[in-house]
């Protein structure tokens, strides 16, 4: 890990992760594991040309570690759950906890990586350390290694992480032994006193934007009429936005457990974007469009043939001026135009079904009532949570990478992959965009998907049903 402008960014000071207490919907995700079911983690993993340097690695850990103070800080909560849970620098921060190296056994097949890894990100978190864990894998066939990092999803989400990454990953393969160097943070030693101290002084701080929020309500009730139209509005949008999907779950797919299972694939990028301007539509269009080929594939091959499925997208509502990293999503779901067998056709309806959401007053509800549901019990969370999503066949992100040539350690990243939790969905799929390929990060609930390989040859046979729109897109490439 090294910055590509480390001079600047020591003295301009990290803006990433740097708010102290978790925002609401964060506070939720960390709150809802009450619910093994819920547990929020992130895993990326990274494919390396060669093993980096480990004693270089372990430097550059501790470097970012100094440079981005997240990393060694660790969640406390008030007493009783009555405030925000919040970020403090952790006095018993240990950098061999939390970075290891790991050998894949002979001969190094992708199959084995990626059980290791599955079986990383399924381990929960120690609560009373850093939410973060990093592991080397070396022994990949043609002398290759593999770097995961494990975060959990309070931290940041998909958007953040690539800004995080892209802020710690280096741009040449060699070593810069000038980068400037920070002290490291002063450990914090809270009093749940203090804390609740600290939150009071907050919600003080906050009552100014209440009271303009609130002399924006008293000039709009000096039009009731309007007023009126306008709530009347909003109320049958958050109405449609908190509804399930008007598609019944498949009776392929209701089976839920514990369990995580990996798959990755490669994906022309430019074939991809080829194959959605042919219809007219967006990359992510595409995108969602192979994936509902390849539930489509998947039921029929099955006997048990389906026209919809409840799929569910993150949308950002990230700002300009809003600092880096933490959680700025929120969440939509949707009918899964399965049944569609033209591509093209696809990509429209199920493009049409997004720009329907996203214009949506409601959309964000999510901000306004997660600050309440935030002071719920930890119970009370999950079940929220899981109402929202455990009806999912499939969740799906689409997370822009990195483009430009980035290392670690002295080793070239030639993938990077994301794969997300299964908070009760039957499946997980995160593109990131990596240089000339979509990394495709896929994670299954065994319970719901329960022949595995079958269902990784139909999402291949998906993103090719798609990229066939397309001149020349590379075959897609089924990491096994």
């Amino acid at each position: 890990m090294a910055s590509r402008d480390t001079q600047t960014l020591a003295h301009e000071g990290p803006a990433w992760g740097s708010r102290r207490e978790m925002n609401p919907l964060e506070t939720l995700m960390w709150r809802a594991e009450s619910n093994p079911r819920m547990r929020s983690t992130v895993c990326g993993l990274e494919l390396l040309d060669r093993a980096p340097d480990w004693d270089r690695l372990v430097a550059a850990h501790d470097w970012a570690s100094r440079l981005v103070p997240r990393f060694r800080q660790r969640v406390v909560e008030p007493p009783l759950g009555l405030g925000t849970p919040t970020w403090v620098v952790d006095s018993d921060f240990d950098l061999g906890y939390h970075l290891r190296r790991m050998k894949i056994p002979a001969p190094g097949a992708w199959s084995e990586l990626l059980e290791a890894a599955q079986q990383i990100g399924m381990t929960p978190f120690d609560r009373a350390r850093s939410p973060w864990e990093a592991v080397l894998f070396e022994g990949l066939a043609d002398g290759r290694a593999a770097y995961l990092l494990k975060l959990h999803h309070s931290t940041s989400d998909g958007m953040g992480g690539i800004q995080l990454l892209s802020m710690l990953h280096s741009r040449t393969r060699e070593h810069n032994p000038h980068k400037p160097q920070r002290p490291e943070p002063e450990p914090e030693h809270p009093r749940a006193l203090a804390l609740l101290v600290e939150q009071a002084v907050r919600d003080v701080r906050a009552v100014p934007a209440l009271a303009r929020s609130a002399s924006g309500v008293l000039s709009r009730l000096a039009r009731p009429q309007r007023a009126t139209r306008e709530a009347w509005s909003y109320a049958l949008s958050l109405r449609r936005v908190l509804a399930d999907p008007e598609a019944p779950g498949s009776p392929l797919l209701k089976g839920r457990s514990m369990s995580w299972r990996y798959l990755a694939l490669d994906v022309d990028f430019a074939g991809l974007r080829g194959a959605s301007k042919a219809a007219g539509a967006t990359l992510n269009d595409a995108y969602l469009a192979a994936l509902l080929a390849a539930l489509r594939r998947y039921h029929e091959q099955l006997g048990v043939p389906i026209e919809a499925a409840p799929i569910a997208i993150p949308i950002s509502v990230r700002r300009d001026g809003d600092a880096a990293g933490g959680n700025q999503f929120t969440g939509a779901r949707l009918p899964g135009p399965v049944g569609i067998a033209d591509p093209v056709e696809r990509m429209r309806a199920i493009g049409e079904l997004v720009k329907e959401a996203r214009a949506e007053p409601a959309i964000n509800a999510m901000g306004l009532i997660a600050p309440a549901l935030a002071r719920l019990p930890g119970a009370a969370v999950a079940d929220f949570m899981g109402s929202l999503t455990a009806t999912n066949d499939l969740q799906a992100s689409n997370v822009p990478g990195i483009r430009e040539d980035v290392y670690l350690a002295g080793a070239k990243i030639e993938r990077m992959y994301g794969f997300g939790p299964l908070p009760g969905c039957a499946c997980m799929v995160t593109l990131v965009t990596h240089g000339e390929t979509c990394c495709i990060g896929v994670n299954v609930d065994p319970a719901a998907v329960t022949d595995i390989d079958r269902f990784a040859d139909c999402l291949r046979a998906g993103f090719e049903e798609v990229l066939a729109l397309s001149a020349n897109a590379r075959p897609v490439e089924l990491r096994v």
